[in-house]
């Protein structure tokens, strides 16, 4: 019987770099309330969104993906011959087959590097960079690349007033590599499916198919409407605010680090009552860096860790070397939660 030889990869991996894009078109609150009965104040004390970016038709998934991955790669230092994985996280690259990831991989300038999507929601970034660091570490990759990217303006309800100020665009890449010591802590993950329904797509997109009209969503004039994000908000907040926080402790004590030594703290950004609430729960000191990204970027599910850590390392709130929880929560409901030092 033969003996496979085991395999020879690196001791410890770490993100090296990371990049992010945010589309041109800034969305103020005031053209979210052209279309639901709201008001910016309580827009502001719900969630936090004072701003989003709104993605226009040539601000596509695989473009706006391959400019926060050069970012990414510049930062690295490394050049795109040398990514030997892509991984894209995503749930609205609407062409179920290929993965938008292969498309990037060969723009890119990658030497045929292995290319793939996953759907995690929200917890996206968090499983694409657990599935790069065992790469790295197993040897099947040398650097690997993450990139969450969205445009969840295409699967949002303008006049939904629970979710139409919710979500934005963008995407957040970043490389993974090779290290001679731990630069990313074991992940806490997992889901819990009996709550699937809380996060939703209005309708699956095999009653198009159907055809029926009295199977699909209508407006007011009888007119089908496109599936949309749906959420039950209250049950998803509590959820996220009683079980993250004790997820987001759970990552901590698998890498050993206590919030006293904690120098970030990096969650979704899905609202900043959560964020703060978090904060509360874990008991972080007022020395650790907190990002509130979503203020001006909205929820950008599966970018919005990648863009809030590339924000706050570019305005110098956090620096290389500092040590980060990252946590991502959502649809699934699906979590994943690390450590990590920043690059």
């Amino acid at each position: 019987m033969a003996k496979i030889k085991p395999s020879k990869g690196a001791p410890y991996a770490r993100i090296c770099g990371v990049g992010g894009y945010r589309p041109t078109r800034v969305v103020p609150n005031e053209v979210i309330l052209e279309r639901i009965d709201s008001s910016d104040e309580w827009i502001r004390s719900r969630s936090g969104i004072e701003t989003r970016h709104w993605a226009g038709p040539e601000e596509t998934i695989a473009m706006m993906s391959l400019e926060a991955s050069g970012k990414a790669l510049a930062g690295a230092g490394i050049a795109a011959g040398q990514i030997d994985a892509v991984i894209v996280s995503t749930v609205t690259h609407f062409s179920q087959t290929p993965a938008v990831a292969t498309e990037i991989a060969d723009r890119l300038g990658t030497n045929k590097a292995a290319a793939f999507d996953i759907s995690a929601g929200c917890a996206g970034f968090g499983y694409g960079l657990t599935l790069a660091k065992g790469l790295v570490v197993e040897g099947s990759a040398r650097y690997a690349l993450v990139i969450g990217v969205e445009r969840l303006s295409d699967l949002t309800d303008l006049e939904d007033r629970a979710t139409a100020f919710l979500f934005g665009d963008g995407a957040g890449a970043v490389v993974v590599g090779p290290a001679e010591e731990p630069g990313i802590g074991p992940t806490v993950w997992g889901s819990e499916g009996d709550k699937a329904q809380t996060i939703k797509q209005t309708v699956p997109w095999d009653r198009f198919k159907v055809g029926d009209p009295s199977q699909l969503p209508l407006d007011d004039a009888g007119n089908i409407k496109f599936p949309a994000i749906t959420q039950e908000g209250q049950t998803v907040f509590r959820w996220a605010v009683f079980e993250m926080a004790k997820v987001a402790q759970q990552a901590l004590d698998a890498a050993g680090v206590s919030p006293d030594e904690l120098d970030v703290f990096i969650p979704h950004q899905a609202n900043v009552r959560i964020i703060d609430s978090m904060v509360k729960t874990l008991g972080l000191p007022e020395s650790v860096t907190v990002a509130r990204d979503i203020r001006t970027t909205g929820n950008t599910s599966a970018a919005s860790i990648p863009l809030a850590m590339e924000r706050l390392l570019a305005t110098g709130e956090a620096k290389s070397g500092d040590t980060a929880l990252v946590i991502g929560f959502g649809a699934g409901l699906a979590y994943a939660a690390t450590v990590v030092t920043l690059p």
